[in-house]
C-alpha cells in the first residue's frame, strides 16, 4: 500500500512531463508541415547530396565481379 503513494505521483508528474512536451512541440512548429517530408521522401532531387563522399565515375556503374573478383585487386 505504501507503494501507491509513490506510484500516483509519479505516473501524474510523468504525464505534466509528457504534455509538456507535446505542447512544446505544437508551439515550436513540429507539425506545420505534415506531407512536406512524405513528399521528400518520395521525390529524389536532381542535386547530388553531400555525404562527404566522392560522386561515382560514369563507369562505376558497370558490374566487375565486386571487391571479390581477381582483376580489381591490387
Amino acid at each position: 500500500m505504501d507503494g501507491i503513494f509513490f506510484l500516483i505521483p509519479l505516473g501524474l508528474v510523468m504525464g505534466l512531463v509528457g504534455l509538456g512536451a507535446f505542447l512544446w512541440s505544437l508551439r515550436s512548429g513540429q507539425y506545420e508541415d505534415l506531407k512536406g517530408a512524405a513528399e521528400r521522401i518520395l521525390f529524389e532531387d536532381d542535386e547530388q547530396q553531400d555525404t562527404g563522399r566522392p560522386a561515382p565515375a560514369e563507369d562505376d556503374h558497370k558490374h566487375d565481379g565486386g571487391p571479390g573478383n581477381p582483376a580489381t585487386r591490387q
